[in-house]
């Protein structure tokens, strides 16, 4: 039985007293994808930001296998192994895939002041982990990454917070500017890193995109859970329904049928 390794239960935070959430209560299991379904302001970004120690909850408990944790900021949250990938998964376009893979963590070789980057290593590991999702095109550690894909970009930023040990992976809308093509690619990292026992928080506001990958989803409207359900339980069009707030099911019914 896969055990729970995030939890926040009765979040709310407020801003200058107005509530961006209000008692919100979602748990993620070890390998389980969440979906985390919303429209835009309806308090996904803020949920999120309290689960990577961006902000601080104004109430309520964030619990990290089962323990009360306090995340001061975002190096606490990756501590923990907890690892954000926003939209542009975060890298430099001007410095090589090697650069971007071990950014900030560079394998070094030699002692002070003839130390230097151990290229060879960090081209190698780079290489290799894209390999291990599939990422084949990418050739050339010494690329710049300005040259990839989106797709290939989210594969990179991906494949490094695993490999730098991230036991929960929060993606923020990771296909909304991708192709059919890119999303597609994205879509089936997220499968293979949850099957690798990682669990994913995927962010995102296209109801087709959550139903492919997700194990279990979470709605929410002006920031508060409308609902939660388990994959198979609802359809695509009780889905986007649901994140409409029940209105308008004739335009999102065109909307389905034309998709």
């Amino acid at each position: 039985m896969n055990k729970t390794v995030i939890e926040a239960k009765g979040i709310s935070k407020y801003f200058a007293g107005i509530p961006a959430l209000q008692n919100v209560s979602i748990q993620v299991k070890t390998g389980e994808v969440l979906c985390l379904l919303g429209d835009n302001g309806a308090g996904k970004s803020t949920l999120i930001k309290i689960l990577s120690g961006v902000f601080r909850q104004s109430s309520g408990e964030l619990l990290i296998d089962g323990e009360v944790a306090h995340l001061q900021n975002p190096g606490d949250a990756r501590s923990r192994g907890i690892a954000t990938v926003h939209q542009y998964g975060g890298t430099v376009p001007l410095i090589s895939v090697a650069r971007n893979f071990f950014l900030g963590a560079e394998p070094t070789l030699g002692r002070w002041p003839f130390r230097r980057l151990d290229t060879e290593l960090a081209n190698r590991v780079a290489l290799e982990e894209l390999q291990k999702l599939g990422i084949r095109r990418v050739m050339d550690a010494g690329q710049l990454v300005g040259t990839l894909s989106g797709g290939e970009r989210q594969a990179l930023a991906i494949a490094r917070a695993v490999y730098f040990g991230a036991r929960v992976l929060i993606l923020d809308e990771p296909t909304s500017a991708l192709g059919v093509k890119e999303a597609s690619t994205v879509l089936r990292l997220i499968k293979q890193v949850s099957e690798r026992g990682t669990s994913v928080i995927l962010i995102t506001h296209n109801a087709h995109h959550a139903l492919t990958v997700g194990d279990s989803f979470a709605v929410l409207i002006q920031g508060e859970i409308a609902a939660t359900f388990s994959r198979g339980e609802k359809s695509k069009l009780e889905v986007l329904n649901l994140m409409a707030g029940g209105e308008e099911i004739e335009a999102l019914q065109a909307e389905l049928e034309a998709s």
